[in-house]
């Protein structure tokens, strides 16, 4: 057996582990009894040390230099697995195992605690939590850094965006910040207050509509499902794809509008490459590029106007309306979903707005990691910056504030800019895929999102880990990731 094939013997068997923790991370979120917390994390904490030990083996080194130096002919996908293979031993053994597993398990409790603190609005108690899950952090990013030649923010950024760096992230996040503030006062002076969409909205009734979204977006129930958490999500593995919503009876758009985006990570979850299905080159390219394609569904297909043509019918059918109802006219759901305000929450913001939300968390969770913002102050730093960025006050309500968000609580340190990035690939990749195919947009308003997906398909969910986030941007649409894409999608949707 050539070296190359053993290292793909290696990738498969830690692909099998990682499946395993992806299921069994799911089933804690989403169905776990809150008693077995404290079991469950000590597990996933040392199947996460197992993992990284496989992931970390001295014997993938020695198989790296053979696979190098022994001349085996690799075509161009086996080229960039091994690649995706070296990556990720350089990353695990930068970072001792019993840091891994310290991590995990700091994580989970962090986390679980979470879910019950943000209901109390209970900032005290969960503040011990996230101050050790904040030192973790540091530790795992100055270790990665060490290993990678990078500063402790861009080491992060590499596990999350192969190649991201802050210096890419910097001028695009001040650009949008010149940028949208003036936009948003042109819109919210042109645009027109909607009809009041009077509840209560039944839980079941949400539930139907949302799997009916979901089989018209085009996911695979065959090879996935859905179900409710604190925080929507994305998990599971490609043949079984997780994703998650939840519910509030006065209001249906928000659990809807989760969904269009969480279909969208599962549509790409389930079209990666299937050749390479246990192999890392076969993976997800990265978050950024993950968030493009959730984004891509929510905010370029499902709040789009030819789209909202065709869903309105069958909102008001779930929720049993009639069209002869003003309130619940196609125009006057789309004003709604296209509705244009200053929030404190993140995932109900608007997309004029929402950048200025993954701004603020990434210039505060980069404070954070340097040590120059103590997690102590987190409450009164937030506070600050969304007055600042939004005109809007948390004082004494940091439910609403540094604790809506899971991603710091779980240790998930150097995300949040993929979400904005991912907004502005969407743009690009929406706007190159309808000129390629004139096609797509008549088709959506149909409820035919076939041409779209398969598009998607063959460009992007295929490609899996073939190349980067940059030139994968430049071979499809012309150029890398160009935030005028964005701008030009939000004047011509919020200004027209």
């Amino acid at each position: 057996m050539s070296a190359y094939a053993e290292l793909e013997a290696k990738a498969r068997e830690i692909t099998r582990l990682q499946e395993i923790q992806a299921i069994t991370g799911w089933d804690e979120a989403c169905m776990m009894p809150p008693g077995g917390g404290p079991s469950r994390s000590y597990a996933l904490a040392t199947l996460s040390g197992v993992i990284h030990e496989r992931e970390s083996d001295p014997e993938i080194g020695e198989l790296l230099n053979k696979a190098r130096s022994d001349g085996a002919p690799l075509d161009a996908w086996q080229s960039a697995n091994l690649i995706s293979i070296e990556k990720a031993f350089v990353e695990a053994t930068a970072v001792p195992t019993d840091l891994v597993r310290a991590k995990r398990l700091a994580t989970l409790q962090c986390e679980q605690a979470w879910r019950q603190a943000r209901a109390e609005n209970d900032w005290p108690g969960i503040l011990p939590l996230l101050t050790e899950v904040v030192n973790l952090a540091r530790q795992e990013a100055d270790a990665l850094a060490d290993a990678m030649s990078l500063a402790r923010y861009d080491a992060l950024l590499e596990t999350y965006e192969p190649d991201l760096r802050c210096a890419d992230i910097e001028p695009i996040f001040e650009d949008l910040k010149s940028f949208l503030p003036e936009l948003l006062d042109r819109v919210l002076a042109h645009q027109q207050a909607p009809l009041i969409l009077e509840g209560p909205f039944p839980i079941e009734s949400q539930r139907r509509l949302c799997e009916e979204m979901m089989r018209v977006l085009g996911f695979d129930f065959d090879r996935g499902r859905f179900d409710v958490s604190h925080h929507p999500f994305c998990g599971g593995v490609p043949d079984d794809t997780r994703i998650t919503t939840r519910y509030v009876e006065t209001s249906f758009l928000e659990s809807l509008m989760a969904i269009c985006h969480e279909t969208g990570h599962a549509l790409y979850q389930q079209g990666l490459p299937v050749d390479w299905r246990e192999q890392p080159v076969g993976a997800a390219l990265g978050a950024a590029i993950h968030e493009s394609q959730s984004l891509l569904m929510e905010l370029q297909v499902c709040r789009s106007r030819e789209f909202i043509e065709f869903i309105a019918r069958k909102i008001r059918a779930q929720f049993g309306h009639g069209e002869a109802d003003a309130a619940w006219s196609s125009d006057n759901v789309y004003r709604h979903v296209t509705r244009v305000e200053c929030g404190l929450i993140r995932v109900d913001a608007d997309e004029v707005t929402y950048p200025l939300h993954v701004i603020l968390r990434f210039e505060m969770e980069r404070e954070l990691l340097d040590g120059s913002l103590k997690v102590a102050d987190l409450p009164q730093a937030w506070n600050t910056a969304m007055q600042s960025y939004l005109g809007l006050s948390t004082e004494g309500d940091d439910a609403n504030g540094c604790m809506q968000d899971v991603h710091w609580y779980a240790g998930l340190f150097g995300y949040f800019p993929t979400y904005t990035l991912g907004a502005l690939a969407a743009a690009q990749w929406s706007a190159t895929a309808k000129k390629a195919n004139p096609e797509i947009v008549p088709a959506i308003s149909r409820g035919d999102l076939q041409p779209l997906l398969g598009w998607l398909r063959n460009h992007v969910h295929s490609q899996g880990r073939r190349i980067n986030m940059q030139p994968l941007l430049e071979e499809v649409t012309g150029s890398q990731l160009d935030v005028n894409f964005f701008k030009r999608h939000l004047q011509a949707r919020y200004l027209s």
